[in-house]
């Protein structure tokens, strides 16, 4: 009998992303402290935290495999998360102008029987073209991306703002890296195919 997945996530990106893969799963909210340790780094704060969240949902699932992810824009040190509302994502976007961002998207498969968890991180670098003021505010009042870290999509109008994008998984940008999560769903013995 096939084992149980978990995503452990409210992300409707998320969701229809693990959901392309054509298999069942169900979801469960993780409920986690989403705060940066003092000194960590934003690539080693994505790791943590999704790990963190496929193991704050194993309680509920003692025999699943449950699926973590956690995304963290970053430049030169400095984390970009969702910016919640207009005058954030202006900001945000303003400072990111011209730019090339690093989109860090940790992944993590929790086997909850045996406590054991494959975690990996996928880099997309993403080059911002220079944006005008009139630029970003357009785009703002078109695709209000406030919930999404760097305050675009590019799964949407959001590829517009965007000069270049460098990775191996396209959808790792969006916020679940389906080709990473393949190899590891393989190795804990879950045919895709």
């Amino acid at each position: 009998m096939p084992r149980l997945l978990i995503l452990a996530s409210t992300s409707p990106y998320r969701r229809e992303l693990l959901a392309r893969l054509g298999l069942p799963f169900t979801v469960a909210n993780p409920q986690t402290d989403e705060t940066p340790h003092p000194g960590e780094t934003p690539e080693a704060l994505s790791l943590r935290l999704a790990e963190a969240k496929a193991r704050a949902v194993a309680k509920d699932f003692p025999d699943a495999l449950i699926i973590g992810s956690d995304q963290v824009a970053t430049v030169d040190g400095k984390i970009y998360g969702k910016p919640g509302n207009r005058e954030r994502g202006i900001a945000q976007l303003k400072e990111l102008s011209g730019k090339t961002v690093n989109f860090f998207t940790g992944l993590c498969l929790l086997d909850s029987r045996s406590g054991l968890a494959q975690v990996r991180g996928v880099p997309t670098l993403v080059t911002f073209r220079t944006l005008s003021e009139r630029a970003i505010e357009n785009y703002l009042d078109r695709e209000p991306a406030y919930n999404c870290a760097g305050s675009a999509k590019s799964e949407g109008l959001g590829i517009a703002l965007l000069q270049s994008m460098r990775g191996d998984d396209p959808n790792a940008l969006v916020g679940l890296p389906l080709i990473a999560l393949c190899d590891i769903l393989g190795a804990a013995g879950v045919d895709v195919l």
